[in-house]
């Protein structure tokens, strides 16, 4: 690929190919799990066709998924007048089954302005280009980190705790423009990572599941994300993130945590 930031998957007929940019921290033959997110969206939003919107999208990831090759199958559960249940499973090419998924999608309807609570907004003019916080990786490979964009709050570091930034993304299909859910997948699942309490160098923070909520539909190119962990003795953790535009809140996300120190 001749651009760096283009897609996170290629295609081989039904397989999808990750490209570097859907390469994880932990291991150099694994993909991210955002990108991967995309997929599962992508399939889920095809089952049910444009006439409802993909609004809740919860996965349970069992097992690393392979860059070298994934499938991903998605099914309706329930089709009412208003609300679907659609299912989805993401298979390596040997066939073992990496995540699994459910989603609701709702037909819209336009009602009008009803009563908001206040919204905080933000502005991309008002952040600086910067790397992504997490730098380090377990195998110094390209990967998900170098093929996205960064912007990051005038008041805001990397280092670790709570943290605001924009981010900008690959499409998750080369050839293929992503849908509004698809954008927000990436950066949903970096959460954890974005807000994690310590560095990668003593602590391994991996997400078992991930599910967004999505109230508001933005193909914005620039999206943001405000996030906070919390790790705890047991070694669970959360990590809790709200997504946004320079418009507004668009979804939140939550992100179970398994926390474990790293031995040297």
């Amino acid at each position: 690929m001749t651009n760096p930031f283009e897609a996170f998957f290629e295609t081989d007929g039904d397989v999808f190919v990750g490209t570097a940019a859907a390469r994880g921290p932990w291991s150099a033959d694994h993909c991210h799990a955002g990108p991967v997110i995309g997929l599962i969206a992508r399939a889920m939003e095809r089952c049910q066709g444009s006439e409802r919107l993909l609004t809740r999208l919860t996965v349970e990831l069992i097992a690393p998924p392979p860059l070298a090759g994934l499938r991903v199958e998605a099914r309706a559960l329930r089709v009412g007048r208003t609300v679907a249940h659609v299912q989805a499973t993401v298979s390596g090419i040997d066939d073992r089954v990496c995540a699994t998924a459910v989603g609701m999608l709702i037909r819209p309807l336009d009602i009008g302005r009803p009563p908001t609570a206040p919204v905080v907004v933000r502005r991309t003019v008002d952040a600086r280009p910067a790397p992504f916080p997490v730098t380090r990786t377990v195998h110094g490979l390209p990967c998900f980190s170098d093929h996205v964009q960064v912007l990051i709050p005038e008041t805001q570091t990397t280092r670790p705790g709570p943290t605001t930034l924009w981010m900008k993304a690959p499409a998750i299909v080369a050839g293929e423009t992503p849908s509004s859910f698809e954008r927000l997948c990436p950066l949903a699942d970096c959460g954890n990572g974005t807000s994690r309490n310590a560095e990668v160098d003593d602590y391994s923070f991996v997400n078992a599941d991930l599910t967004i909520v999505r109230h508001r539909v933005s193909n914005a190119a620039w999206l943001g994300s405000a996030a906070r962990s919390h790790w705890q003795p047991a070694g669970i953790g959360l990590a809790e993130a709200e997504l946004f535009d320079e418009a507004g809140p668009l979804a939140t996300v939550l992100q179970t945590l398994v926390v474990r120190p790293l031995i040297r």
